[in-house]
């Protein structure tokens, strides 16, 4: 029985539609209920290659990676295959007390892909993944008898997560601000993006790299004593509006960390595993973190699993006896689950076999290509775009006097938040895209062939031009 005759056979509950019963039972992150409990919804019952299949067969290619993840798409494939065979195996079995196969065999993995690194803890997810390096961050510098190191310095326009703790370290004003009581004390360092997140900016990039290492620098030099950690993004800030650092940027902020004693926790959640063309960022910016964060590509977007690595040197500082209480105090039910070894254990294989990062980087240059149309769209202020990663930022002039025009963000269409438009428009084009803010963000599956990310470029391009015609 294949996907589609099985969903025939099981879709039906009471026989009320499934999109009815979503908007009966389900609460929607980042989504306010009552617009989308009035609006046309999709829910979506199966896969079919790299599209989402709908209840009622309509089909929409991904042009998000299901949230920044998915690798392979939705068909049957190797990765897909593994974690079939590791659940017959053994579903879960837990770290607390015991091992387990594939969690050894992928870290031996990710260590030897992840230069610098030399020990592994597993979580389940981003946020998590990030906890974890903050907490080990803390305690590193407690086990050395520097207690007073337990603040964190990191960028603005970051995101980290959404647990209290990387709320924190990545303030987002619009998504955290009813939470704010609850979220503690950080610094903040101007990232590139607090410049050019300024439609006004007249700097270039090598400027605004030399004023955000200065005044980073400022910070560090000050508060050098209580600061545990500088935290960034790695290669790029995607949800702080899809920006890519200037070349040398990141490595000019690891030299700062490791001039002041500061750790350098790096998030690759997002921007590893050839989402910017380089299957470890850190590597490709010559930086050196001392932990850094993988999650989402990792296993191909089918399980909930991230890690966090650290250096032999922090790893170190954590060995004492039992009454010392120098031990990590953290643990998760699915630390290390199995299947999810399982998956990425065979994605990093498939990623070998098919020489994947090369395939992105040719694609790359091919999505280069196609962006140069949309210069001539007057309402396209700026196109940032790196590896399979692309953001579309749209503004309008608007006159602020009789001698004086400047440029907005475009953040609404028809009444419409422009996110929701994006959403709704693509739809209807066969695509499913959405946008950060007034950012149109092109996010494939790494291994999307050519002749669909065409489509999606298509398919952004005359949504565009639509609004351009306005």
């Amino acid at each position: 029985m294949n996907k589609k005759e099985s969903y025939k056979k099981n879709s039906k509950i009471n026989n009320k539609s499934l999109v009815y019963l979503d908007k009966k039972y389900i609460w929607h992150p980042y989504t306010q209920m009552k617009i989308w409990n009035k609006q046309d919804n999709v829910v979506i019952t199966h896969g079919d290659g790299f599209y989402l299949v709908s209840e009622n067969g309509e089909k929409y290619l991904d042009g998000i990676a299901n949230m920044w993840c998915s690798v392979w798409g939705y068909s049957s494939n190797p990765v897909i295959e593994a974690t079939r065979r590791q659940f017959q195996e053994l579903p879960h079995s837990t770290l607390f007390g015991l091992g387990n196969k594939p969690s050894i065999v992928l870290a031996k993995k990710l260590l030897n892909l992840s230069n610098g690194m030399g020990k592994i803890f597993y979580s389940d997810n981003g946020s998590t993944a990030m906890e974890v390096a903050l907490k080990i961050a803390v305690q590193y510098w407690k086990n050395k008898q520097f207690p007073k190191k337990n603040k964190f310095l990191s960028l603005e326009n970051g995101y980290h997560g959404d647990t209290i703790a990387t709320m924190s370290i990545g303030y987002v004003d619009k998504y955290f601000n009813p939470y704010k009581s609850l979220l503690i004390r950080t610094f903040k360092a101007p990232a590139p993006s607090s410049f050019e997140n300024n439609l006004d900016n007249i700097l270039t990039d090598s400027e605004i790299v030399d004023v955000c290492i200065e005044k980073t620098e400022y910070l560090l030099e000050k508060y050098a004593n209580n600061i545990a950690a500088f935290v960034m993004e790695s290669g790029a800030q995607i949800a702080g509006g899809v920006s890519i650092y200037p070349n040398t940027y990141q490595k000019k902020i690891s030299q700062l960390c490791k001039k002041y004693d500061v750790l350098l926790i790096l998030d690759e959640i997002a921007t590893g595993f050839g989402r910017l063309g380089n299957m470890i960022e850190y590597l490709a910016q010559d930086s050196k973190p001392d932990i850094v964060c993988y999650g989402k590509a990792l296993n191909g977007g089918y399980f909930p699993i991230a890690v966090t690595l650290t250096t032999d040197e922090i790893y170190k500082e954590f060995f004492g006896n039992y009454d010392e209480n120098k031990q990590l105090f953290h643990g998760h039910t699915y630390t290390g689950h199995p299947a999810g070894c399982a998956a990425c254990i065979a994605n990093l294989e498939l990623y070998a076999k098919r020489n994947l990062i090369h395939e992105i980087r040719n694609n790359a240059n091919h999505l280069k290509k196609r962006l140069k149309t949309f210069e001539d769209f007057k309402s396209v202020h700026k196109i940032r775009h790196k590896g399979l990663l692309v953001g579309i930022e749209l503004a309008r002039e608007v006159e602020i006097s009789t001698r004086k025009r400047k440029k907005q963000p475009l953040s609404f269409i028809d009444g419409l938040a422009l996110n929701t438009y994006i959403m709704r428009e693509s739809l209807k084009r066969g695509v499913f895209l959405r946008s950060l803010g007034h950012i149109v963000t092109l996010i494939p599956p790494l291994a999307m062939p050519r002749n669909q990310l065409d489509i999606l470029i298509d398919t952004a391009y005359d949504i565009i031009k639509s609004i351009e015609e306005r």
